[in-house]
């Protein structure tokens, strides 16, 4: 998908609500892409979307001591510099390493001079307090934890297909470029060869219930408004 159409796409998503696309999703027999209700921003104002960097961590105990020590082959950190591009989402999965905090305030700047447009965690984050005064980063994430990561645990891959823990499902497959919606109610994943789809039919929904709310406040009985649009 070339990076213009990622942008147009970021900021039409970012007009709607998740359950006007929920329900488009649900109408393509695609109802399993809602990730874990566990999983919220930490503003509840804040909405996301973006098209899926994919990271996968895994618990890997190190002493601090050893930690300049950074295999040349290892999907480190710093690799990740130069591989956020404008409109991606970051989408990590943590490998139950709930304790820590996989993504703070300073790794969230690191990526979103690079274009990154937030962060989508299975897991932790730190700083919350920084990210919050920030307001231009939005983070979706089960906790928050002072703990540091970089000792406990370690990136074992990045832009992988990646399972994230699920509310209607154990777990939600995303695979970098899927595109990803959430707002306080949740985090959707819509695979990327149905993003333009989706998003044009949930623009049909979100039109239609604004005219079915108008013509409620005007009165109108909700069953006829009901006959008249086909939807509630």
């Amino acid at each position: 998908m070339e990076r213009e159409t990622i942008l147009d796409l970021c900021s039409r998503y970012e007009r709607l609500y998740s359950a006007s696309v929920y329900d488009v999703l649900d109408e393509m027999k695609l109802a399993n892409q809602c990730l874990s209700l566990h999983i919220k921003p930490l503003h509840p104002d804040w909405v996301l979307a973006g098209a899926a960097l994919t990271i996968k961590w895994t618990a890997e105990p190190r002493h601090p001591l050893e930690l300049h020590q950074l295999r040349p082959d290892s999907a480190n950190l710093f690799r990740l510099v130069d591989v956020f591009y404008p409109g991606c989402v970051l989408v990590v999965e943590t490998g139950k390493t709930m304790n820590v905090g996989h993504w703070g305030e300073l790794t969230a700047t690191m990526s979103q001079v690079r274009g990154c447009r937030g962060a989508v965690i299975d897991g932790g984050t730190r700083d919350s307090r920084h990210l919050r005064a920030r307001g231009d980063y939005p983070v979706f994430a089960r906790y928050t934890s002072p703990i540091e990561s970089v000792s406990r645990a370690a990136i074992s891959d990045y832009e992988c297909p990646v399972w994230m823990s699920g509310s209607l499902t154990e777990g939600v497959l995303v695979r970098p470029g899927d595109f990803v919606f959430g707002d306080a109610d949740g985090v959707l994943v819509i695979p990327a060869e149905l993003a333009e789809e989706v998003l044009v039919r949930a623009e049909d929904v979100a039109s239609k219930e604004n005219l079915i709310r108008d013509e409620i406040r005007a009165g109108i009985h909700p069953f006829e408004v009901w006959q008249k649009y086909g939807r509630f």
